[in-house]
């Protein structure tokens, strides 16, 4: 086993954390500060922590304008990244000024939310609308904080493209959602020919 510990150093060529815990869900949080400015930016650091209420969280490294924007108006959405979104996804990863819309960089169109006050990606097949419910700086084991926030949000509405429906099913091979892999630039797609069904033990 190679072993080595985060403190020190892992001496390989490229990190291997983000390519171990992977892959990971990878969308667009869409946020607006208090200024009215929009934001729009790719998170894999992303998860489901709750089924009711619907509570999912994503995380930060750095301060970035989708933290400070969540922390003024207390809204965001989460917009499902596919295959075929994945190149605008890409560009809206770059760093842009304040006052630049990510939308327009990547040929986005924004779409108004029906609960909140935040517009979301209208190619995406499945977005959350979500209220803020906590935002915590994350610490080490010594307890020092580090610049890592995560957000917690309640979904209080959901958006479904219709045709992942059938007889009242989401298909999510349908959705064609991709998640990030680690590496220097590595993603997964969901297919079909990587599906497999297991039931649980009664």
């Amino acid at each position: 086993m190679y072993y080595y510990e985060p403190s020190s150093g892992h001496g390989l060529a490229h990190d291997p954390l983000n390519s171990i815990v992977a892959p990971r869900p990878i969308g667009w949080i869409s946020s607006r500060g208090a200024d009215g400015n929009v934001n729009l930016a790719p998170y894999s650091f992303f998860n489901l922590f709750n089924y009711d209420p619907p509570i999912i969280g994503f995380s930060s490294n750095g301060l970035k304008h989708t933290v400070s924007n969540v922390r003024e108006t207390g809204e965001f959405c989460w917009n499902m990244v596919t295959r075929a979104l994945a190149e605008a996804m890409n560009a809206t990863s770059a760093s842009v000024p304040a006052g630049v819309s990510e939308f327009d960089v990547a040929g986005l169109t924004p779409k108004a939310s029906r609960r909140i006050d935040v517009p979301w990606v209208a190619e995406s097949p499945v977005v959350f609308e979500c209220r803020r419910t906590q935002i915590v700086q994350l610490h080490t084991a010594a307890d020092v904080p580090i610049g890592t926030w995560l957000v917690m949000g309640e979904v209080v509405g959901v958006h479904i493209a219709r045709d992942l429906l059938a007889d009242g099913v989401y298909d999510t091979v349908a959705a064609g959602p991709i998640a990030r892999g680690g590496g220097r630039g590595d993603y997964f797609a969901v297919s079909e020919d990587v599906r497999f069904r297991m039931s649980r033990p009664r």
